[in-house]
C-alpha cells in the first residue's frame, strides 16, 4: 500500500509562454510539495478541463496527485481559459507550446525535474509527438487510444479512402473550439477572448481535404516517419471498439526505447471507466509505470509481457456490448512466430483450403456498410458494427466450411486480390467476418483501399479499365476467438458508407483470384495475464438536470428512394456543484445517399453548445453541410454565437475543393 499524501488543488495556475501567451492549468499536487519536491504528470488538451474533460479527470488526476505527482492538465492554446487561438491539430505551434510548458515546469520549485506525458486520443497523439522531439526532462508517457500515422490511421483517409469521420469529427471540434472561456476563472476578458476565437475559427474538414494525398502536411507528427527519435519509455494502450486498432502492434514492434502495449475490449475511453467490459486497473498500471521511469524505483514494469491482447470470445453481433468474454494473453516479443490459415476465394463463393480461380462481379449498392458502425465508437451509444447479413447480401461474399476446431485470431489478416475495375476510380471495403450456425454474421475485423493508391499513399495512379492488377491490404489488429462448428467469411464491396465518401461513379470491380492470410495462436499454450481490478477517485460532483441520450434511426423515402442515417447525441444538461457552469450540448448528424447514386452524396451536422451561470448565459449553433460533383467537393459551415439571446457574432464559410483520387 502506497502512502496516500494530502493534495491541494489550483483551479487556474497560470503558465506563461515565451511570447506572452497565457495558458491555463489545473493543478493537482501533495501539500508538502515545494518541502519534497515531486515529479510532473502533463496532460494537454483542447478539451477544456472547466467543462469538457473534468469528469475523467476527477477520477484520475487526484489519484496520482495523493501517491507523490504534481498532475497539470493544460487547456492548449486558444481552447477553455487559456488565451490566443488555435489554427489546426498537431501544429508546430503547440508541439513547441508543449515543449515551452514542459521547461516552465521543471522550473517550478515542487517539480523534481522529471515530467511524464499522458492522455488519450489527442493528449495521445501530442504526447508520442512531444516524445519524439526529445525534451530532456521527459522520462516517460502513456499514450492511449493515439496513432503513429497521421494519414493512414486517423479520422482523415483510411487506406487511401475518405473517411466520413473527417467531417464528422471536423464539426466536433467547430463546435468544441466555438465554447467561450469561464468568466469565472478569466473574468471581465472572457467576451474578448472569446470573439477573437470566433473570428479565427476555421473548419477544419477544409484545410484537411486539401491534402488528399499523403504529403509532407500528414508526415508532420506521424511518428513513424522515426520512431528512433522516441527515448521516454512509453506505454502504449488501445481497445478493440476503438477506430485506433493498429498503434499499439506498431509502437511494440518498432519502438527503441522502453515500450509495453495493452488492447483491450473498448471504446475510445480510459480502461479504468470504459466499456465493454472487463476494466482493467488502469490507475494502478500507470502508476507503477511512472514510479518506474521517473522515480526510478524498481517494481518489476521492465517483466511485463511486451504485448497483452484481450481475445475475445466470439459472439452474436450486437451494436453495443456491456461486457465481452474472453481473456489477456501475454505475449513477451511481438510479432511473434505464428501459423497463418489461409483460404482461397472460390468460384462458388466458398473459402477454399486449395488455391484457385474465380470470377465474382462485386457491384454494390451505394448503401452498402450501414451495418458497419462508427468509425471510432466514443459516445456510449449503439455504435458497434450490427450483423453484418445484409451489407454481404449486396458484396462479393466467399464462406468456409464448418470450422473443424476454433480459430484463434490475433493479428492483422492479410488479403491478396487480382481484380479489375470498370472505372478509373474505385475503392474496395473488405471484412473478414465470423459466421454463427443460423447465419447470423458478426464483423471480426475490416480494411479497406482507395485502388487509385494501390501503390502508396504519396501519389493517385488511376486504373486502366478493365485491366487486372494485383492488389494486397491489411486488415485492422484483432484479437478474436472463433468457435468450433462456426464458420469464417470474407466480403467484398465497392461501397462502404457513410463510413467512407463514395467515389465518383458506382461502376463494378471483378475478383478473378484471392486469398486471406489469417495469423493464429495457440490459446490454450498462450501464457495467460491477469490485471489488478479498477480503482479511482471521487467522481466529479455534478447535478444532472437533463439526461443523456442516443439516437440512431435509418430511413428509407419510398418517393425519392433516398436512404438517411439520423444520429442525435443528446450529451443531456449538467451542472457543476463546486462552481456552478452548466454545460449543455446536443450534437446532431444526417448522413444521405440514394442508392444507385455516389453523386448524391451530402453530409449534414449540427451542434448546439450552452453554457450558462446565473444571469450569464452563451450559446453557440454551428452547421455544416458537405457534397461532391464529379471534380470538386463543396463544404459550407455556419456558426451562431449569443449572448444571451441576442446574436453577437456569426460567420459562414463555402468552399470548393478538387478532388484528387477520391
Amino acid at each position: 500500500m502506497r502512502n496516500i499524501s494530502e493534495i491541494e488543488i489550483d483551479e487556474d495556475m497560470g503558465i506563461v509562454l515565451p511570447d506572452g501567451c497565457r495558458l491555463s492549468a489545473r493543478v493537482w499536487k501533495p501539500k508538502d510539495a515545494l518541502d519534497v519536491p515531486v515529479p510532473v504528470i502533463l496532460e494537454y488538451l483542447p478539451y477544456r478541463k472547466r467543462d469538457g474533460t473534468i469528469a475523467r479527470d476527477s477520477l484520475t488526476h487526484p489519484y496520482f496527485a495523493k501517491r507523490g505527482y504534481a498532475c497539470v492538465r493544460v487547456d492548449m492554446r486558444g481552447n477553455g481559459d487559456s488565451d490566443g487561438v488555435m489554427n489546426d491539430e498537431y501544429t508546430e505551434q503547440e508541439l513547441s507550446d508543449a515543449e515551452d510548458v514542459i521547461a516552465w515546469l521543471v522550473r517550478q520549485p515542487w517539480c523534481s525535474g522529471s515530467v511524464a506525458m499522458m492522455g488519450i486520443s489527442w493528449g495521445g497523439f501530442n504526447a508520442l509527438q512531444v516524445a519524439a522531439r526529445g525534451p530532456e526532462p521527459l522520462k516517460a508517457i502513456i499514450t492511449l487510444c493515439s496513432t503513429v500515422d497521421r494519414y493512414a490511421d486517423d479520422i482523415h483517409y483510411k487506406g487511401g479512402c475518405l473517411l466520413n469521420e473527417n467531417m464528422g469529427w471536423g464539426s466536433t471540434m467547430w463546435a468544441y473550439s466555438s465554447r467561450p472561456p469561464d468568466p469565472d476563472l478569466v473574468g471581465d476578458r472572457w467576451k474578448d477572448m472569446w470573439l477573437e476565437r470566433l473570428g479565427a475559427e476555421d473548419y477544419l474538414p477544409i484545410p484537411w481535404l486539401q491534402h488528399q494525398n499523403r504529403d509532407d502536411y500528414w508526415k508532420h507528427g506521424s511518428v513513424c516517419e522515426d520512431y528512433a527519435s522516441i527515448k521516454a519509455a512509453t506505454l502504449a494502450i488501445g481497445g478493440w471498439g476503438d477506430g485506433y486498432k493498429n498503434t499499439v502492434s506498431h509502437l511494440v514492434e518498432n519502438l527503441t526505447a522502453p515500450v509495453k502495449g495493452i488492447v483491450g475490449p473498448w471504446v475510445h475511453k480510459y480502461p479504468h471507466f470504459a466499456v465493454p467490459e472487463p476494466r482493467i486497473g488502469f490507475l494502478q498500471i500507470a502508476l507503477d509505470w511512472f514510479d518506474r521511469w521517473l522515480k526510478d524505483i524498481d517494481n518489476g514494469v521492465d517483466d511485463l509481457p511486451a504485448y497483452v491482447p484481450y481475445v475475445m470470445d466470439g459472439v452474436r453481433p450486437q451494436t453495443w456490448y456491456s461486457e465481452r468474454s474472453g481473456e489477456w494473453l501475454g505475449f513477451d516479443a511481438w510479432p511473434c512466430e505464428q501459423e497463418a490459415a489461409v483460404y482461397h476465394f472460390g468460384d462458388t463463393g466458398a473459402l477454399c483450403k486449395d488455391a484457385q480461380s474465380c470470377d465474382v462481379i462485386v457491384s454494390s449498392p451505394q448503401t452498402c456498410g450501414m451495418d458497419a458502425g462508427e468509425y471510432c465508437a466514443i459516445w456510449l451509444g449503439p455504435e458497434m458494427p450490427g450483423d453484418q447479413r445484409n451489407d454481404d447480401a449486396v458484396s462479393g461474399s466467399f464462406v468456409s466450411d464448418a470450422l473443424e476446431t476454433s480459430l484463434d485470431v490475433v493479428g492483422a489478416p492479410k488479403i491478396k486480390l487480382l481484380l479489375e475495375s470498370s472505372t478509373p476510380q474505385a475503392q474496395i471495403a473488405v471484412r473478414l467476418t465470423h459466421i454463427h450456425p443460423d447465419g447470423a454474421r458478426t464483423r471480426v475485423t475490416y480494411g479497406v483501399l482507395n485502388l487509385t493508391h494501390r501503390n502508396g499513399h504519396e501519389q493517385v495512379v488511376p486504373l486502366d479499365v478493365d485491366q487486372a492488377y494485383e492488389v494486397e491490404l491489411t486488415l485492422d489488429q484483432c484479437a478474436y476467438s472463433v468457435p468450433k462448428g462456426h464458420k469464417i467469411g470474407v466480403s467484398i464491396s465497392n461501397a462502404y458508407w457513410p463510413l467512407l465518401w463514395p467515389m465518383p461513379d458506382a461502376g463494378d470491380i471483378r475478383i478473378l483470384s484471392g486469398s486471406v492470410s489469417i495469423p493464429l495462436v495457440d490459446r490454450s499454450a498462450q501464457k495467460k495475464h491477469h490485471f489488478p481490478e479498477p480503482e479511482a477517485d471521487t467522481a466529479w460532483e455534478a447535478t444532472v438536470l437533463r439526461s443523456g441520450d442516443n439516437q440512431r434511426r435509418v430511413t428509407q423515402d419510398m418517393k425519392t428512394g433516398r436512404v438517411t442515417l439520423d444520429i442525435v447525441d443528446d450529451f443531456g444538461r449538467i451542472e457543476d456543484q463546486a462552481h456552478g457552469l452548466i454545460i449543455d450540448s446536443v450534437a446532431r448528424e444526417t448522413w444521405s445517399i440514394h442508392p444507385d447514386d455516389p453523386l448524391s452524396a451530402r453530409g449534414e451536422t449540427h451542434w448546439s453548445e450552452i453554457r450558462e451561470r446565473g444571469e450569464w448565459k452563451t450559446r453557440t449553433e454551428t452547421y455544416a453541410v458537405m457534397t461532391s460533383d464529379r471534380d470538386f467537393f463543396h463544404i459550407s459551415a455556419k456558426l451562431h454565437a449569443f449572448e444571451g439571446d441576442t446574436l453577437i457574432f456569426e460567420k459562414e464559410i463555402n468552399e470548393q475543393i478538387p478532388r484528387i483520387g477520391h
